[in-house]
C-alpha cells in the first residue's frame, strides 16, 4: 500500500511543481496582454481569462484532452499526463495574470517617470524597479492559488490519472478501509504545510523593513 501511495505522491508533486513552472511566467505574459494599449490584444486576453475563472477545471482538462482526437482527428494515447499539465497551466495563469495585474497597477506612476529622468529604458524599468515591488506585494495571493494548486491535483483522476488521492480511493474501496484516505489527507496537510512555510520565508525576505 505504501509503494503505491508514494507512487501516487510523486505524480501529485510532478503536476504541482509543472504547473507553477509553466504558469507563472504564462501568468505574467497573460498579465502584459491584458494591460496592452491594443484593444484586440486585450479583449482577447480579457475574454481568455473569462473563460478560465468561470468554467470548471474539470469541464477544461477533458476539453485539453478530448480536443486533439475531435478537432484534429489525431491519436490522444500517451497524451493523458501532458494534457493535465496544459490544462492546470493554462488555468492557474490566468488567476495568476491577475494578482499581477493588481500588483503591477498598484505602483505609483511616479517610479515609472523618475526611472526615465534616470535612463531607464521601459524594460529595465519594470524589471529592475517594478517587479521586484510587485512579486513582494502579490506573495500571499500567490501563495493562496499555490496552496489551492496543491488540492487540485486531485482533480486530474477525471482523466484517469492515478494521482496520490485516486489511489488512496482504490485502496480503501479495495480493502474497505478508511486508512489510505486518511494516509491521503496528511499528505495534503503536510504538503500545503510545507507550501505555505516555504512562501512565509520568501516574504520575510522581501521584508525590506525589518
Amino acid at each position: 500500500m505504501l509503494k503505491q501511495l508514494g507512487n501516487g505522491m510523486a505524480v501529485s508533486v510532478g503536476i504541482f511543481l509543472l504547473t507553477l513552472l509553466f504558469s507563472l511566467p504564462l501568468g505574467l505574459l497573460v498579465a502584459f496582454g491584458r494591460m496592452s494599449r491594443n484593444r484586440i490584444v486585450s479583449s482577447l486576453t480579457k475574454i481568455y481569462i473569462s473563460i478560465m475563472r468561470g468554467t470548471p477545471l474539470m469541464l477544461q482538462l477533458i476539453v485539453v484532452y478530448f480536443a486533439p482526437y475531435y478537432v484534429f482527428g489525431v491519436s490522444i494515447g500517451g497524451y493523458r499526463f501532458p494534457a493535465i499539465i496544459i490544462a492546470f497551466s493554462v488555468n492557474y495563469a490566468a488567476y495568476f495574470a491577475e494578482i499581477y495585474r493588481g500588483g503591477i497597477e498598484s505602483m505609483p506612476k511616479g517610479q515609472y517617470e523618475a526611472a526615465e529622468v534616470l535612463g531607464y529604458s521601459r524594460a529595465q524599468t519594470f524589471f529592475r524597479i517594478i517587479l521586484p515591488q510587485v512579486i513582494k506585494t502579490v506573495l500571499p495571493s500567490i501563495t493562496n492559488e499555490t496552496i489551492t494548486l496543491v488540492k487540485d491535483t486531485s482533480l486530474s483522476f477525471v482523466l484517469a490519472q492515478a494521482e496520490m488521492f485516486t489511489i488512496a480511493k482504490q485502496i480503501a474501496a479495495k480493502e474497505a478501509s478508511i486508512g489510505p484516505l486518511m494516509v491521503a489527507g496528511i499528505f495534503y496537510y503536510v504538503f500545503n504545510f510545507i507550501v505555505a512555510f516555504v512562501m512565509e520565508r520568501f516574504e520575510k525576505k522581501l521584508d525590506y523593513y525589518r
